[in-house]
């Protein structure tokens, strides 16, 4: 048994909250951001120069045949610029995003043409280029703001008495001040400290909002430079097709195998004895001849009862329920079974869900030295739910060579999950998650 999911961290307390909040000025997340929105803005710049200045071109350029093969070119490059930035996001802020699909290329001039014309991904790139520029300039600026008022503040009342600088008031009098509001004056030694005070509070403030321009810039990404919702669901049912068609090849291939080697061998042991008997003029030799054939047929018929039901289990016609109970039966460790399936689910998701409980019962009784399993089955809101839990030694996990990766790509093909929890020293618990009338 397997352990897809990661357990969630503990809440972080108040006392975490606090650690982090007085660590963030010397956070290396903190001055990521900072150093990240540094390097953005010019490339923000280029990007938002590059971007109007082709498009335009292009544009205006379109009456002659230079416009069109432009903005392709243009919209093909922006590619180029979304790749720069989804790698500098990945590496210093540790943003999270998939690259989208490649660009298809047509055969033929034309069709480089009309597919740059049409690119989606190029598009939302040039858009990302044009917001990046306000955006990047806007979190350079900010951040440095933040870092030299605090700064300027925490060191105000060195610089104050280090310098002397003098203001007058409305009145004409001179103050020893550095800061003014109006007519009032950070001039004593009580009000220098103050100011130092609120730069002290604002050098700790000042890491919030330069991490939230750098996850502003992040979110822009994923947006607009990540997979499109469209085409990141074409690539999922394309890889589930793949598995599904893999699936059922091996399936296939496992069928002629056992047909090959087992079945047919048999049938041509019983095709030889029989003719062999038919020729004996033996009474006794053909007896025996006979009996023989007779046990190679039986053990023929055996095999091939197996075979059929490793292809469609027979039980399954009397429904889901009854299916699962044969399975607790034949189980060679203790089962408890646990059964509320008020609508039957298409016969493709029973036969999934018969052959998942199987190949988890199989692994708890291979590998996970338990003396008591419980399998639950139910359905919510259209999904068929079922669980397998075993008290045995757990930390199992997925390509671990027991064949859940197999069960992940079969329950994948028809939009399922199948999670698991199985820390060391167990419990080991199997959570799968079907849709009942098959894929979406």
């Amino acid at each position: 048994m397997v352990d897809q999911t990661r357990t969630p961290p503990a809440p972080a307390g108040a006392g975490g909250a606090g650690r982090a909040f007085f660590r963030a000025p010397i956070a290396r997340r903190t001055w990521a951001c900072f150093g990240y929105l540094l390097i953005g803005a010019p490339l923000g710049v280029a990007g938002f120069a590059f971007t109007v200045t082709f498009l335009a071109a292009g544009v205006l350029a379109a009456i002659t045949f230079l416009g069109l093969p432009l903005i392709g070119f243009t919209v093909l490059a922006g590619r180029r610029f979304g790749t720069l930035h989804r790698n500098l996001a990945r590496k210093m802020i540790g943003a999270r995003v998939d690259d989208p699909a490649p660009f298809q290329r047509r055969p033929g001039v034309l069709g480089w043409l009309s597919a740059a014309l049409a690119d989606g991904t190029g598009w939302r790139a040039l858009v990302y280029l044009v917001l990046k520029f306000p955006v990047s300039v806007a979190g350079a600026f900010g951040a440095c703001l933040v870092w030299v008022e605090a700064g300027f503040m925490v060191s105000y009342p060195v610089w104050w008495e280090a310098f002397h600088p003098m203001n007058k008031d409305s009145h004409g009098r001179m103050h020893h001040a550095g800061l003014q509001f109006g007519d009032f004056f950070f001039d004593t030694w009580p009000k220098a400290l103050l100011v130092s005070a609120a730069g002290l509070v604002a050098l700790f403030l000042g890491p919030w909002p330069v991490r939230g321009m750098a996850a502003l810039d992040g979110v822009l990404i994923r947006r607009l430079l990540g997979p499109w919702k469209g085409s990141a669901r074409v690539r999922e049912l394309e890889e589930k097709r793949t598995h599904a068609v893999e699936d059922s090849a091996a399936s296939l291939r496992r069928i002629e195998r056992d047909l090959h080697d087992g079945t047919q061998a048999r049938l041509v042991a019983l095709a030889m004895r029989l003719g062999q008997a038919r020729e004996s003029e033996d009474p006794a030799r053909m007896r025996e001849l006979v009996d023989s054939a007779h046990d190679s047929a039986k053990d023929a018929i055996a095999e091939l009862r197996d075979l059929v039901r490793g292809i469609y289990p027979p039980v399954l016609d009397q429904g889901l329920d009854a299916a699962l109970a044969t399975l607790a039966a034949r189980s060679a460790v203790p089962v408890e079974l646990h059964t509320h399936v008020p609508q039957r689910p298409s016969p493709a998701i029973e036969t999934i869900a018969y052959f998942c409980v199987a190949e988890l019962l199989t692994n708890i009784a291979k590998h996970s030295g338990a003396r008591h399993a419980t399998v639950h089955a139910g359905e919510h809101g259209g999904r068929l739910q079922l669980e397998v839990r075993d008290d045995g030694l757990g930390g199992a996990r997925i390509g671990a060579g027991t064949g859940l990766s197999g069960l992940d790509e079969r329950v994948r093909t028809v939009d399922g999950t199948l999670t698991v929890h199985s820390p060391p020293g167990g419990p080991t618990v199997i959570a799968v998650e079907l849709p009942v009338g098959g894929s979406s």
